[in-house]
């Protein structure tokens, strides 16, 4: 049986909208490929009550429980003296660690402060794990067939310590199977639909193990699987995977966790054909997921940010007459601006996007939400008219998603 885990992330910071627990993202992946098996995630502030209880309920059901933060040198890192509390184990300064500590600031140039000298105190029984980017030592416990592990908080130092000093005591602890993980993605179909779907053929399965999520206006299948070895288990995948994919068909783009952007990007280097955009509503949103491709100079020309009607008709050619007969947001306006930003910077595909992104500006006629995209090549122009829901950034978003989505699905036939 997989052993089970559990991550407890401490700092009150983490409570607050401005910064984000990554570090169990991490440790999870890790874990997985060792067979080890994450089955809670908690976030606690620096509150020594709080975190001692946890800290035992944690220990009566998970074999191995991390801790990340609370190690640095200031009164709010409790988690050494908490662990300690609740183990029953007085804290020892270890005279190894307190030199590290003295060493490092002495190459900066610098006194070790007082305060850090709470850094080399370690649990009675405790393995300290070297910290090579920073002054906090991680610590090893093991207690009553359970282990216990402090790491630090900046991911940089948890990372470097966790792969060189964790990673091989758990691989001989670990007794699980190595678990793996596939994301297919599909665009074009809601999420009941695409349950709807595949439902029959996951049902039929306990292993892998299917999750549905609604991810940005893609919906993603995640498939976990556990084997023997890492080739049985990527066997479990690929055996319920290939089933999903012909269930959904052409609306799945990516089976290995690449963007649409990316999926897009690769389909126009490998037949060979260039893009130019003409944005209003989305005001270069789809420029800018193009360029955060590595390489992207080599299929994507550029893009006009055409949010005026000035500007439409000066740098992409729309005829004034066309908007003012029209409409900005039209049909022919969304066409002219395919066909214009393509003639204007001699790419094999233009794209033009026009809407009404709100949460202004829409009328009973045209309401917030309403989309015309065009896409131009050497064969024909498509244009499709689309009304998205949500906000102003859910609209613009998701316009990118289809003109993206009007790319694939052309250059790839």
């Amino acid at each position: 049986m997989n052993m089970d885990a559990e991550i407890i992330a401490v700092g009150s910071e983490l409570l607050t909208p401005f910064r984000q627990d990554t570090n169990s993202l991490y440790l999870t992946e890790k874990l997985n490929a060792l067979g080890i098996e994450v089955r809670f995630k908690t976030i606690v502030g620096d509150d020594r009550a709080r975190l001692a209880a946890l800290l035992r309920t944690a220990l009566n059901r998970s074999q191995i429980v991390i801790l990340t933060g609370g190690l640095g040198p200031t009164e709010d890192d409790i988690n050494r003296e908490v662990v300690a509390e609740v183990l029953g184990r007085p804290l020892r300064e270890v005279p190894e660690i307190r030199k590290r500590i003295e060493e490092r600031f002495a190459r900066l140039g610098r006194s070790m402060s007082g305060n850090n000298a709470r850094q080399a105190l370690v649990p009675e029984g405790a393995a300290w794990l070297a910290n090579r980017l920073g002054t906090a030592p991680g610590l090893w416990i093991e207690t009553d067939g359970s282990q216990i592990i402090l790491l630090p908080g900046p991911p940089r130092e948890l990372e470097a310590m966790f792969e060189s000093e964790c990673v091989p005591r758990l691989a001989r602890v670990s007794r699980g199977s190595p678990i793996k993980r596939r994301v297919y993605k599909v665009i074009g179909l809601p999420e009941s639909e695409v349950d709807q779907r595949i439902a029959p053929l996951y049902k039929a399965y306990q292993n892998p193990v299917t999750t549905i999520l609604a991810v940005s206006g893609v919906i993603e299948v995640h498939l976990r699987a556990h084997g023997e070895n890492e080739a049985e288990a990527e066997a479990l995948l690929s055996e319920l995977g290939d089933k999903i994919e012909t269930a959904l068909g052409e609306h799945v783009f990516s089976s290995r966790g690449e963007s649409l952007e990316q999926v897009v990007g690769m389909y126009l280097v490998l037949k060979q054909k260039t893009l130019a955009t003409a944005e209003s509503c989305t005001g270069g949103l789809l420029g800018e997921r193009l360029t955060r491709i590595s390489g992207s100079s080599s299929f994507y020309r550029g893009g006009v940010i055409c949010y005026s009607n000035e500007v439409k008709t000066k740098f992409v050619g729309v005829p004034a007459q066309l908007i003012e007969e029209m409409g900005a947001v039209s049909s022919p306006v969304a066409q002219a601006l395919a066909e214009g930003v393509r003639a204007r910077m001699s790419a094999s595909i233009g794209i033009g996007i026009t809407g009404i992104a709100g949460p202004t500006g829409g009328t009973a006629e045209k309401p917030v939400g309403l989309v015309f995209i065009g896409l131009a090549d050497e064969r024909s122009t498509q244009v499709r008219e689309f009304r998205f829901p949500g906000d102003r950034e859910r609209v613009r978003l998701w316009s990118t998603n289809a003109a993206l989505e009007m790319i694939r699905r052309r250059v790839r036939d």
